[in-house]
């Protein structure tokens, strides 16, 4: 056993955290702690790095284990370079290098057998701690978390408070602790830094504890899983989705001998009323109403509401085309990449790409919330986004969660607001904290309640699983997978979006490529070597952005115009003819045709309104 922790609890205050749980480390297990907000899993990291004790239990470790947690890595001088902290981590391999080269200057003297047996351990030891790969592997980890190779002689004083905590981290990872402690590794890593952070943690020569809520992170790299609910924890051992599969058929089973035992609860309480007032039968109604009360009562595993349930509902359903983007330069002072997209009705888009490429900033500038440089973009016929902002959800306010919602939806009752709310967890005197007192992820639901309550057609989100624990995120998807919408979303989480995206966007290196795939087939043909591109917008490096010639441009729309409008009066025509008005099949599409064609001529028309104004 390399690790244990024996009847261990924590409170906080009169509060309990977890009680008398058991946890355990055997070998270089990799293992996931997980369980909703706030059950304590940051706090068991903390106490198995030193930072926090327990009030109450034992911990046993190996000797001489070492444990690494990355709030423990931090840099004592920060006029040193990046090298010279790295290097640190290398210390016994350095010693161990020295000691070879006095052991070789002593062999050159002459070398008795002892003196051959001590350098071939020691180099031997030497090979297998990375002596001869530690300085390509230092230079593997850093450029992996997006530094440059030149980033190695600047001092550590020179870099942002964000890119300080990248390199305590690239530090941990190479300094490879006997026990290795990450709480939510994968934040703020862009997707193919994750990918490549999970195959290292995966081929990690020793052990590993980790909190997530990455599901896909936790599926490829643990195996093992220690869930911490309501205080108490237990060990399930395999993956995730091993995890969650033991676990829904254990609430199965509860379900069962819960029903089991309320029927017997009932069949007991009937008999104790039948007999209790007859005076032969007065002891036998004791026996039973003890029994009753000796029972060990079986929880009802469906009265936990632990997550919300909603669902997303467009109020209209817009036209066909919903987005078109043309030549639109996005970014601040420089360009970031010219693209050009249209969306369809029912896509679900996902925007991917590295961190600082451009994804936020193409989804705040079809917002409204950032100038574009150039190009144009334009909604089709009756769309209405609804916008979620991973920064605008972590809003401040003294109002209460009551009067947050009620204020901006103020045609629907008390009770109305309240039972959207209490779908969200929002329930009893919660409603009454006021919104600077809540949570990041209570933040993020209240945001998801108004964006629910309005409707939209179109939903453009940028993160919206952040500060969402594991429960939270699976009950976004289950809002989300019956959307009739549009969706154009920014996410850093595979698993969300392989349950969702319809097709592909990646923002890279000024450019922007389309793919119309899911996930699973986007990731297949990329890890097979095939080209997974299906189309290419207008690359900023590549490509000046075409000036649009805006007198040709309203000559062109006003022919489409004349001939939709011609098309639409040919299928009115049809509308008196015996084929169609015989069969309500028939004119149900024909008239589906009509409102197509109808608003298809809208769109043409706001195009020429947007396209004049620009001559005018």
């Amino acid at each position: 056993m390399r690790y244990q922790i024996h009847k261990g609890c924590k409170y906080f205050g009169a509060n309990m955290i977890f009680e008398d749980i058991q946890f355990e480390i055997r070998n270089n297990e990799k293992i996931a702690v997980i369980g909703r907000n706030g059950c304590g899993k940051t706090t068991l990291l903390k106490i198995m790095a030193g930072l926090e004790e327990l009030d109450r239990g034992n911990i046993h470790k190996e000797n001489n284990t070492s444990i690494g947690y990355l709030a423990q890595t931090t840099f004592r001088d920060e006029t040193h370079t990046v090298q010279e902290e790295l290097e640190t981590a290398f210390l016994r391999i350095k010693e161990m290098q020295k000691r070879l080269d006095e052991l070789t200057e002593a062999m050159t003297n002459g070398a008795d057998e002892e003196l051959l047996n001590k350098y071939a351990n020691l180099a031997q030891a030497f090979e297998e701690a990375g002596g001869y790969t530690y300085e390509a592997e230092m230079r593997t980890v850093l450029t992996k978390f997006n530094f440059s190779l030149d980033d190695l002689n600047r001092t550590i004083d020179t870099f942002s408070g964000g890119q300080k905590t990248r390199l305590a981290f690239v530090k941990l990872l190479l300094s490879k602790p006997d026990i290795l402690l990450l709480d939510e590794p994968t934040n703020h890593l862009d997707l193919d830094t994750i990918e490549w952070l999970e195959g290292y943690v995966k081929r990690y020569p020793k052990a590993v504890v980790l909190v997530s809520h990455d599901r896909m992170f936790l599926d490829d790299v643990v195996d093992v899983v220690y869930e911490l609910e309501y205080g108490v924890m237990r060990r399930y051992p395999g993956n995730y989705t091993n995890y969650q599969n033991v676990k829904q058929s254990d609430i199965e089973k509860q379900k069962s001998a819960y029903a089991r035992q309320q029927k017997e609860i009932a069949r007991l309480e009937e008999l104790i009323e039948k007999f209790r007032y007859k005076k032969n039968k007065a002891a036998f109604a004791q026996s039973k109403i003890k029994y009753l009360d000796r029972m060990e009562k079986i929880e009802d595993p469906s009265a936990d509401t632990h997550t919300f349930h909603a669902r997303f509902t467009p109020k209209v359903k817009g036209g066909k085309r919903v987005l078109e983007v043309k030549n639109l330069v996005i970014g601040y002072d420089e360009p970031l990449c010219s693209i050009n997209l249209e969306i369809m009705q029912g896509e679900k888009v996902a925007v991917l790409g590295p961190n600082g490429k451009g994804k936020s900033t193409f989804v705040k500038t079809i917002m409204g919330q950032v100038a574009s440089l150039g190009g144009d973009y334009l909604y089709g016929h009756q769309i209405e986004p609804g916008y979620f902002d991973q920064e605008l959800a972590q809003f401040h306010s003294n109002k209460t969660v009551l009067e947050e919602v009620w204020d901006e939806y103020d045609t629907l009752t008390k009770s109305e607001v309240r039972t959207i709310l209490g779908s969200f967890l929002f329930q009893g005197e919660d409603v009454l904290k006021t919104v600077d007192c809540l949570s990041g992820g209570e933040k993020v639901r209240l945001s998801l309640v108004k964006l629910v309550l309005k409707q939209p057609n179109f939903l453009v989100l940028d993160e919206p699983t952040n500060h969402l624990d594991l429960l939270g995120k699976e009950a976004l998807e289950d809002s989300l997978k019956g959307y009739t919408g549009t969706m154009l979303f920014v996410s850093h989480d595979r698993y969300f979006i392989s349950k969702i995206a319809t097709a592909i966007l990646v923002i890279d290196e000024g450019k922007a490529l389309y793919y119309p795939l899911n996930y699973q087939e986007y990731m297949e043909r990329k890890k097979n070597g095939a080209e997974p591109q299906i189309k290419e917008t207008v690359t900023q490096k590549q490509k000046p952005v075409r000036m649009i010639n805006y007198g040709k441009e309203i000559k062109k729309l006003e022919k489409q115009i004349d001939e939709k409008e011609a098309y639409l009066e040919e299928l009115r025509e049809r509308r008196f003819e015996p084929e169609y008005y015989h069969d309500f099949r028939k004119m149900n599409e024909l008239d589906q045709m009509i409102d197509d064609v109808h608003n298809e001529i809208e769109h043409l028309m706001e195009l020429w309104e947007t396209y004049s104004e620009m001559i005018s």
